[in-house]
């Protein structure tokens, strides 16, 4: 399979080389939807938490004798009926994280980036070599090419640090190093530019 170049004005420049069994023969629909919920279950950081009757403050003893007063039985001021008292079986801190086999996220990458392909959602350009950072520069860029009312994952094989300084301004792209690249990030965004050096270097990212 041969896809488009393009460079920062949006014109077509050549043409480079896929192939696509590198990518799987198709998209594991389930295997998404594991990663995903994987990737979101990891970014939970568990911290929630309440008081229980054992954890509130106030005093031990028994707020008034259990008959003959007309009221109701009580044993603490820090019941949770009582205002102030304890939370019944409230949140604790606990780890949500969710582990998934090296081979597992390989397959979900695969299957992300050949859904964005069969979509027509991934954009080739020729480079992305900045001697200064250039915000606007970048967002032109991303405008000629047709990405800028979308969000944008960008990956670049290694992103000098003024295309990184360039491109975090931007609400709507996001960078990051080809390596770094994972099923989550890939469907979260509408679409996926790549460099030149990073779609040749395919078949290494997708083993990484």
């Amino acid at each position: 399979m041969e896809l488009s170049v393009f460079n920062e004005q949006g014109q077509e420049v050549g043409k480079v080389a896929l192939d696509e069994k590198v990518l799987g023969e198709k998209v594991r629909r389930k295997l998404l939807h594991q990663a995903v919920v994987q990737y979101e279950a990891n970014l939970r950081l568990g911290t929630h938490k309440t008081k229980s009757k054992a954890e509130r403050a106030g005093s031990g003893k028994k707020p008034w004798k259990q008959k003959h007063t007309g009221r109701a039985r009580a044993g603490t001021r820090r019941s949770p009926l009582w205002r102030k008292g304890g939370v019944a079986w409230g949140p604790q801190p606990r780890d949500y994280r969710q582990e998934m086999p090296i081979r597992m996220r390989r397959e979900a990458l695969k299957s992300a980036l050949l859904s964005k392909l069969i979509d027509s959602q991934i954009k080739i350009i020729d480079k992305l070599e900045y001697e200064a950072p250039k915000s606007k520069r970048f967002a032109t860029a991303l405008k000629k090419l047709g990405l800028d009312n979308q969000s944008c994952l960008v990956a670049a094989r290694t992103p000098g640090e003024n295309l990184v300084k360039s491109a975090r301004n931007l609400e709507r792209a996001r960078l990051v190093p080809a390596r770094n690249l994972n099923a989550y990030d890939i469907l979260k965004h509408k679409s996926l530019l790549l460099t030149k050096d990073a779609v040749e270097n395919l078949a290494e990212i997708v083993k990484s």
